[in-house]
């Protein structure tokens, strides 16, 4: 192929085509007309040797080539973009928005600190949180639209992964609780009656696939999707939550609960933050990413201080 000759715009017009799908969906996505869409799809189809749409019943559909032309198409654009980006971040005067997604516990535990900073170096500067939607959204298309993700887990293809903070897994229970410490001891465990938390992509709590390796059935009589709820149920019942000591602490004053230690200690929780490959030198992303950081070492340091 002679890259002298080719259109890069042709670039733009293929991401949007394989996004919608639709000739005419794709046109209004990067603001050209119907004809100069079809157009365009007509060179593609030139360009590359394949038909990239092709019409099923009533709807068009990708190509096993377009299929695949996604993931690498999406990130050759990004890299592209990056060339343009500037080459300092002026946080007092930027009105940037930043996308990040995390689960509840890490919002309770590090979005207060993380915002006093960022109000104090960037007023105008706006955050954006959304719930955590399990691991299968990790895609090319996801990383152009995410600046950071707060998860524990492995590495995602994609994505760069630094730890944030440690923690240990302890029981929640109100005060008064008639079990109390008795749920130290393993049949006074085994026998209270649980809130599980089961967050989207999951099967089970991960607290029970780890009990269940060591021969052990909680006895479930509650699931919800987040800790923060987990939380509030056994503040107002005789259930018992297995939940990061962290959030435990963070909610026991207003709350009014008490942690237990497990009869089992499940070891160390890991905290990571991940940012996607394309981000890597955006110099705001830099900035947020350090300020996370040093919000999450700030709560290894408090740990470090109560010890």
């Amino acid at each position: 192929m002679n890259l002298n000759s080719l259109d890069l715009n042709l670039l733009i017009a293929l991401d949007a085509l394989l996004k919608e799908a639709n000739v005419s969906r794709a046109a209004m996505r990067i603001g050209l007309s119907q004809p100069a869409a079809s157009h365009a799809l007509q060179r593609l189809r030139d360009l590359i040797g394949d038909p990239l749409l092709v019409r099923t019943g009533a709807r068009m559909e990708l190509t096993p080539r377009a299929q695949g032309l996604r993931g690498p198409l999406a990130q050759v654009l990004d890299q592209v973009r990056g060339l343009f980006v500037p080459e300092d971040f002026d946080a007092a005067r930027s009105e940037r928005q930043f996308r990040l997604m995390m689960p509840d516990l890490a919002v309770e535990l590090l979005m207060p600190s993380l915002m006093e900073k960022i109000t104090q170096a960037a007023p105008n500067v706006r955050i954006d949180v959304v719930p955590w939607r399990g691991s299968a959204i990790f895609t090319a298309e996801f990383a152009r639209t995410i600046d950071l993700v707060i998860s524990i887990g492995n590495a995602f293809s994609g994505f760069h992964r630094q730890r944030l903070y440690t923690d240990r897994d302890m029981l929640a229970v109100r005060r008064g609780h008639p079990a109390g410490t008795k749920l130290k001891k393993r049949d006074a465990f085994v026998n209270a009656r649980h809130v599980a938390v089961v967050g989207r992509g999951q099967a089970e709590d991960l607290i029970d696939t780890w009990l269940r390796g060591k021969g052990i059935e909680r006895r479930i009589a509650l699931v919800v999707p987040g800790y923060i709820q987990a939380l509030h149920v056994t503040a107002r019942t005789d259930l018992v939550a297995f939940v990061p000591r962290r959030l435990i602490a963070a909610l026991s004053k207003q709350l009014s609960l008490v942690s237990v230690t497990p009869p089992l200690d499940p070891g160390i929780d890991e905290q990571f933050m991940f940012y996607p490959t394309r981000a890597q030198m955006d110099p705001g992303s830099i900035w947020l990413r350090k300020l996370m950081l040093e919000t999450g070492r700030e709560l290894d340091r408090d740990k470090r201080r109560a010890a």
